[in-house]
């Protein structure tokens, strides 16, 4: 965290820290820590995984159904989000 301004330069990654005042972020980001582990575990290096590969990750969270969501997935409430914009 430390060298996070270096690394967005270095990458074009822009880099967010949860608000303080705002405890419900730091549970949904722990949260979505512990979910990433069940497929890379700590210190994985992510280089030996093609974008495919991530993508099929990417796409198993975000139809997995979430407790906080009333037991929808994001995939679902997203869609429904946008939809009701449109």
């Amino acid at each position: 965290m430390a060298k996070h301004k270096s690394f967005t330069v270095a990458t074009k990654v822009n880099v967010y820290f949860c608000d303080p005042q705002s405890p419900w972020q730091r549970g949904t980001n722990e949260n979505t820590n512990g979910l990433l582990r069940q497929y890379f575990p700590r210190k994985t290096d992510l280089s030996g995984y093609s974008q495919a590969d991530l993508n099929k990750v990417a796409l198993r969270l975000n139809q997995r159904p979430r407790k906080t969501l009333d037991f929808e997935t994001p995939a679902s409430k997203l869609h429904a989000s946008v939809a009701s914009t449109g």
